[in-house]
């Protein structure tokens, strides 16, 4: 039983984020193990075929030796996934973090676990990054109203079922055996899509400790409804019933525009209505706004078509973002 001790001064720096990082490294156990991450079955099979790939299986070597499928050490190694610090840091950042650190063993290759990180990221993760980050931003923007609404004992205590609050501290089982005292640092929630349980990350110094556990929703991840029935077409109109069915996963208007094919004009358009009509909600993270839809939506559309999912498609692979957004520490910090 791992127990996580909190001050006045930590409650107060509880932040999220969020970490593609973490994300890359747990999902290249994952098609390695595919019985352990069910869930993630119509993903690891469209990407199958790059793990055997003869090319690419040489590059991520380094890789496979320190994340790979080990009944015996379920967990990623504690160097290779630093705490997340930003809600919307970029891989390459996390990246520099990891590779500015000392080598954990004399001798390990850390170039060569560079390349290997950086090709399962651009070939395995960067192109369904956005909808993975939208259902890891989804999984906050609940939290968040969760706090508004009770607190943040509340929060923490019902971030995952393995998790409790008790006096001063959180306690899982899926920690290791140890009091971790926060010491003024605060502490990191980082949703996950990947991983399978709660797990405690630390890093040197000040760094923020960091919890990262199983988000919300992943089920609904790699869902993707195919095209609407007639009735609901003729109903909605067919480009609002195509929005409506992308829509089962949280998406931005550029991300809709992109898998419609419709301009952003008019993916903001058919979103006011399908909004005003009670079929899909909006929450802002920042600078963003995600759509979903609401239970009314679900319902309609599994009414007009029962609800079965199709395989992930590969999406095009959006293009390259700059690496940098300053120094300094960008987490969403909850503030009581």
């Amino acid at each position: 039983m791992g127990e996580v001790r909190f001050g006045v001064q930590d409650v107060a720096g509880v932040r999220f984020a969020v970490s593609p990082l973490w994300e890359t490294v747990v999902s290249f156990s994952a098609v390695a193990d595919p019985g352990r991450y069910a869930v993630h079955l119509p993903w690891i099979t469209s990407v199958r075929p790059l793990w055997e790939d003869r090319a690419l299986a040489r590059r991520t070597a380094p890789l496979r030796v320190v994340a790979g499928a080990d009944p015996l050490r379920p967990d990623p190694p504690g160097f290779l996934t630093p705490p997340p610090r930003c809600p919307l840091a970029e891989f390459e950042e996390e990246l520099a973090i990891l590779l500015a650190a000392p080598a954990p063993e004399p001798g390990m290759d850390l170039p060569g676990l560079e390349d290997a990180l950086r090709a399962w990221w651009e070939a395995a993760v960067r192109p369904y990054w956005a909808r993975i980050r939208a259902v890891l931003e989804a999984d906050i923007a609940y939290r968040t109203r969760q706090l508004a609404e009770d607190g943040i004992q509340e929060v923490l205590a019902r971030l995952h079922p393995t998790l409790s609050w008790s006096g001063d501290r959180l306690v899982s089982p899926d920690l290791a055996p140890a009091v971790l005292d926060l010491d003024g640092r605060g502490l990191t929630l980082a949703p996950s899509a990947f991983t399978l349980r709660c797990r405690l990350l630390t890093g040197p110094g000040p760094v923020p400790p960091a919890i990262v556990y199983p988000a919300r929703a992943v089920g609904t991840l790699w869902e993707r409804r195919g095209a609407s029935g007639e009735g609901l077409a003729r109903l909605l109109g067919r480009s609002r019933a195509r929005l409506l069915a992308f829509t089962t996963s949280p998406a931005t208007t550029t991300q809709l525009a992109a898998r419609t094919g419709l301009s952003l004009g008019a993916v903001s358009q058919h979103l006011a209505v399908l909004r005003d009509a009670g079929l899909v909600t909006s929450h802002r993270y920042r600078r963003e706004v995600h759509y979903a839809t609401s239970e009314l939506g679900d319902a309609l559309m599994d009414r007009a078509q029962g609800g079965s999912a199709d395989p992930v498609e590969r999406p095009v692979a959006a293009p390259p973002q700059s690496a940098g957004r300053g120094g300094g520490d960008h987490s969403s910090r909850v503030r009581l």
